[in-house]
């Protein structure tokens, strides 16, 4: 009995999720007349059984009076609206927009209509009938999941009372702060803050004092306040600690025997000059039929992490490693990453590793995965290994030399089968001790760096291929594949593309495809043609954010930006936790044991994407900061910039030199009044008619730097 009210509890949440999803196929096309057959397959439903369950929905949809039948089978949106879950996304402004997974548009809710929903919560969503502005709108009824409950802000405290005032896009609401929680804290010192009760007649809601983190616009304050505000932290606790100290680090006897040995086949690592958690290394030799053997080894952070421990859970609970400007918050104390785990020259180290056979033509003749150990013997830089590339003269010339020609033919055969071709610039500051930034430069993508990144992504590729093969099935006769953690990208959206593609055009690079297969060599034509001009950058990142955003989940649809049909991450297990599941899948499976549980593997994924997601963000800020940071003793100083971005309320500007981005407000566009030209990505003088469009050249005068905000702001000079 217990069992049926389960089978029919689960059945009900099923059919209200499709539910969910019919009516965002409607809410997104208004004016559409849709039969079932229409939803299934905008819906990409192919399963029989929940096609037809769709005709029960849209009947129930009918009833409810979201949808009206135009003819028999035949439904459209009923003007009163519907319901829909998404994620709330607040502007600047104090209003918000919903992101719901089923539209391709977002929901815009007027403030008043935000019932306290703040940023990144789970909202339910009245919608309301399409408007003549052809805009989706809605109400915010019920907010079903706080995204957070602690923020970051500046005490103020006047007299008996005192209010916690948090950056306006993220808290909207300042929040009261009674004597007995303030411990300890000072006027105008940033603080994080936490949300206790927030009574349903009170404007704002009541809170206490978590930590003080000290003055606005210090480097220490700064940072740690980037890693409060997106609850990351940036220290272990002493058992965790005491957990990594008590990890032994000598490999013994019984283990070396289990393992296939490399001791002797010559290794080496390639890092940046700063790593010091080397969790990749390579081995290369030549074999008796005149091929290559070629071994990625990688770290086996799991065979010192077991599942289950206080280790795993930090691991678990983080995420990821975090690399802001100025220093690593790791995943794994450091006795872990840079000690036992790493990689490190004349050392033996245990590592889970990929052995290829490989011919000159780089075709993959062998493949296999298991537990080795190896002893590297030389330590590159990726420095040292280019100017081995770039000369031909160096340690170990003959092997670096090998491999770099046989990743640039895998490279080539990449791009060839649809790989995008993103080469971004990365921004890196000169920092001196105490945190100050004195200087910009930029990190390249060079051979040597492609030399490392080819094996890797074949690793990847591989370790994925042989899970998704599938075992025999006894009782069906055929190959079943095992569930597994992949590495997910889905296909751009078509808006997004032709966003892209208008804006590319402004700049006068013309995106020749926007469908099917020709959309990777359309936006690598693009790319190509903006190597080394003013407006790389720009152009690259926006071609990056009209993708859809890659995320680890049990069910492969493939990785589209690398054109991979199974993709996952395997090489990275000392900062990235999915790397560990992925080790421990592995081990499993080649051990001849069962499928894991899909269900538990799909809540590992959200959770470890959601901390990419959040770890990305923090590292973003911990950049803003430095930039506003070694702007902001140059203020009045004038440099060449480029429009970057075009807005109804200013311009961004990127500087040409250092690649550092500000806002002009068009309320300091004092020589006429500007209008918003949406369409053309520009803002036009109602009487000179003069324009500032994207992709323009202008000179720009730095006039303020908020370092508590990371705001930047410019002046049109000349």
């Amino acid at each position: 009995m217990i069992k049926r009210k389960k089978i029919i509890k689960k059945a009900s949440s099923k059919k209200e999720e499709l539910k969910n999803k019919v009516l965002g196929v409607f809410a997104n096309k208004p004016t559409k007349i849709l039969n079932y057959k229409q939803v299934a397959s905008l819906l990409k439903i192919k399963d029989a059984g929940v096609r037809k369950m769709i005709v029960t929905v849209l009947d129930e949809l009918k009833e409810n009076e979201n949808l009206t039948e135009i003819y028999r089978g035949k439904y459209k949106l009923k003007r009163k609206g519907g319901f829909v879950i998404g994620i709330v996304d607040l502007t600047a402004y104090g209003s918000a927009y919903i992101r719901v997974d089923s539209l391709s548009e977002d929901i815009f809710i007027a403030q008043v209509n935000l019932n306290r929903a703040l940023q990144g919560d789970t909202v339910k969503v009245f919608l309301y009938a399409q408007k003549k502005t052809h805009r989706l709108e809605g109400e915010v009824v019920e907010v079903l999941k706080r995204a957070k409950n602690t923020f970051v802000g500046i005490i103020q405290i006047s007299g008996k009372f005192a209010f916690v005032v948090s950056e306006k896009k993220r808290m909207p609401y300042d929040i009261y702060i009674s004597q007995d929680k303030l411990r300890g804290a000072k006027n105008g010192q940033k603080v994080v803050a936490r949300i206790c009760d927030w009574p349903q007649n009170v404007k704002n809601p009541f809170g206490e004092i978590v930590e003080v983190l000290g003055q606005p616009g210090k480097h220490e304050v700064e940072i740690h306040a980037i890693l409060a505000e997106y609850e990351l932290p940036y220290k272990f606790t002493k058992e965790v600690l005491k957990a990594a100290k008590n990890v032994p680090e000598i490999i013994s006897v019984e283990e070396r025997k289990k393992r296939r040995d490399f001791r002797d086949i010559l290794t080496f690592t390639i890092d940046p000059e700063d790593a010091k958690d080397f969790d990749d290394a390579l081995s290369v030799r030549k074999i008796a039929n005149n091929n290559l053997e070629i071994g990625v080894h990688i770290a086996d952070v799991t065979h010192y992490v077991e599942p289950g421990t206080i280790l795993d859970t930090e691991a678990y609970e983080r995420g990821t490693s975090v690399y802001l400007v100025d220093r690593v918050v790791p995943m794994l104390p450091e006795k872990l990453s840079n000690e036992v785990c790493s990689l490190r020259p004349d050392e033996e180290k245990l590592c889970f590793s990929a052995v290829f056979e490989m011919n000159e033509n780089a075709e993959v003749l062998s493949v296999w995965f298991g537990k080795t150990i190896i002893k590297s013997n030389k330590r590159f830089t990726y420095e040292n290994a280019q100017q081995i590339i770039a000369t031909g003269e160096g340690e170990l010339k003959n092997e670096v030399l090998q491999l770099h020609q046989l990743a640039q033919i895998l490279r080539k055969e990449r791009y060839k089968t649809g790989s995008f071709e993103f080469e971004r610039v990365e921004v890196k500051f000169e920092i001196d001790e105490k945190g100050v930034p004195l200087g910009v430069f930029f990190k390249e993508n060079k051979e040597s760096n492609q030399l490392v990144e080819e094996f890797m992504l074949l690793a990847n590729r591989k370790a994925a291929e042989m899970v998704s093969k599938g075992d025999k099935d006894k009782n069906a006769g055929m190959l079943k594949p095992k569930a597994f953690v992949y590495r997910i990208h889905d296909k751009p959206d078509r808006e997004k593309l032709e966003s892209f593609s208008r804006i590319a055009a402004k700049f006068g690079y013309k995106m020749p495809h926007l469908e099917g297969k020709n959309v990777s060599a359309g936006m690598n034509h693009v790319l190509r043609k903006v190597q080394g001009q003013r407006e790389q950058n720009i152009i690259e990142t926006l071609a990056i954010r009209s993708m859809a955003k890659a995320i680890y989940s049990p069910q492969n649809i493939g990785h589209y930006g690398l054109s991979f049909k199974h993709y996952t991450h395997f090489t990275s297990p000392i900062r990235r936790y999915p790397d560990m599941m992925v080790h421990r899948i592995l081990a499993a499976y080649l051990a001849g044991e069962k499928s894991k549980s899909e269900k538990k593997l799909e809540k590992e994924c959200q959770h470890t994407s959601d901390m990419e997601k959040r770890a990305a963000e923090a590292e973003r800020a911990s950049v803003k900061f430095k930039q506003v940071e070694f702007l902001a003793d140059k203020i009045g100083e004038q440099f060449s910039g480029i429009i970057s971005g075009v807005a109804n309320w200013g311009l961004y500007v990127e500087i040409i030199e250092n690649k550092c981005e500000g806002m002009v407000p068009i309320r300091d566009l004092d020589d006429d009044f500007y209008e918003f030209d949406e369409r053309n990505f520009q803002l036009i003088g109602n009487r000179t008619r003069k324009k500032y469009q994207l992709g323009d050249m202008v000179n720009v005068e730095i006039a303020r730097a908020n370092l508590t905000k990371k705001q930047l702001d410019f002046r049109i000079v000349n």
